[in-house]
């Protein structure tokens, strides 16, 4: 980051094809083998699951949400806790978000010093600045956290869009003093800059020209999936991509279907997150092989074969179709444990396909698939 200050993270690009790369990134806590999905743990747990549960599906970063975590238990709980990973007894990588996303969603006050916002759970009010964002994920002890970031709605005038990259950078500059201040007194956590920019390709290369100057551990792509057209984010994402540094990461934020996550892997992305698999899980929408399934759907009452019949995930391994659904249908609480194991487990698998594909040049083979599945 600042000169003298070695960043805390390295990357290794093992193999490409085209575009799309097949990295290592080493850190302090180990190394995380990319492309990689992050399943969403927005309160220091993945929703429906323990770490028990992480610790048999696998994932090499799981995020925490910043936003909710400030509000409850609080930072300094956590802190006092022994940070994210004691309280959780979780050794593997965690990232967190900077909130930004969450509290922009609020409506809040916003100037140049950073957001005024008031909190969901109890109306008290609250600011994030980008100096206090940093600080927070400090006490939270995150392996990475994320700058403070202005997310524009999709769409938005250009004049509003070009409002949010210049914003975003001034709080960038801000959010790297404010790690090189906590870097000179020995921290090793990561700080990521945020690409924004909308649709427009040119914002985007400007975004991402201006977050690369000021220089942080590695770079993640905010404000695309947010209700923009396939069409219309690809080629603002190969935009960003195409000026961020190869040695560093590329995190696509908030992306976690399939073929989307193919297809951002095929312009260079390296990391996910998205609540998708959760999500879905909890309204009995299965992730498989042959597209999405709805396990509610009458066809499979009487099924006595697995959720996907390729998943060598634990669920698919022991338990059918009918019996899951009789379980989603009454409101068993074990439902949303086991079909949240499926879909997580399905999507890590994915990506795991997807950078065997990278070193056997076969990443286009491997999104025709996928896209003759998922729409």
């Amino acid at each position: 980051m600042s000169a003298g200050a070695a960043s805390p993270v390295s990357v290794t690009v093992e193999a490409t094809d085209g575009a799309a790369r097949a990295t290592t990134i080493a850190t302090p806590r180990g190394t995380i083998a990319t492309p990689a999905f992050m399943p969403v743990g927005t309160r220091a747990a993945v929703r429906a699951l323990g770490t028990d549960d992480l610790d048999l599906l696998g994932p090499q970063v799981v995020l925490a949400n910043t936003y909710h975590l400030m509000l409850r238990p609080g930072a300094d709980v956590v802190a006092d806790l022994g940070g994210l990973h004691r309280m959780m007894d979780w050794s593997g990588h965690l990232l967190t978000d900077s909130g930004g996303y969450q509290v922009f969603s609020l409506g809040p006050k916003v100037d140049d010093a950073g957001v005024q916002f008031r909190s969901t759970y109890d109306g008290s009010t609250h600011q994030l600045t980008p100096e206090t964002a940093v600080d927070i994920q400090a006490l939270l002890g995150a392996d990475i956290q994320m700058v403070l970031d202005v997310c524009p709605p999709l769409p938005s005038p250009t004049a509003v869009v070009q409002a949010a990259v210049d914003r975003t950078a001034a709080w960038a500059e801000r959010a790297r003093r404010a790690m090189d201040e906590r870097r000179s007194e020995g921290s090793t956590q990561a700080l990521f800059g945020i690409v924004q920019g909308g649709v427009d390709e040119a914002l985007r290369r400007q975004a991402a020209e201006r977050t690369v100057a000021i220089g942080f551990d590695g770079y993640g792509i905010g404000g695309l999936s947010v209700g923009e057209s396939r069409a219309e984010m690809l080629p603002a994402l190969a935009a960003a991509t195409a000026v961020l540094p190869v040695e560093q990461p590329r995190y696509l934020m908030g992306v976690g279907d399939p073929l989307g996550m193919l297809e951002a892997i095929a312009r260079g992305v390296d990391l996910f997150d998205c609540v998708l698999p959760t999500r879905l899980a909890r309204h009995g929408t299965l992730l498989t092989g042959a597209g999405r399934v709805n396990l509610r759907n009458a066809r499979w009452a009487r099924d006595d074969g697995p959720l996907d019949a390729t998943c060598g995930c634990p669920v698919c391994a022991r338990w059918s179709r009918g019996y899951l659904r009789h379980l989603l249908l009454v409101a068993e609480p074990t439902a949303a444990r086991h079909l949240t194991v499926h879909n997580v487990w399905w999507l890590l698998r994915l990506v795991e396909s997807a950078r065997a594909a990278v070193f056997a040049g076969t990443v286009d083979d491997l999104i025709r698939e996928v896209r003759a599945n998922w729409k």
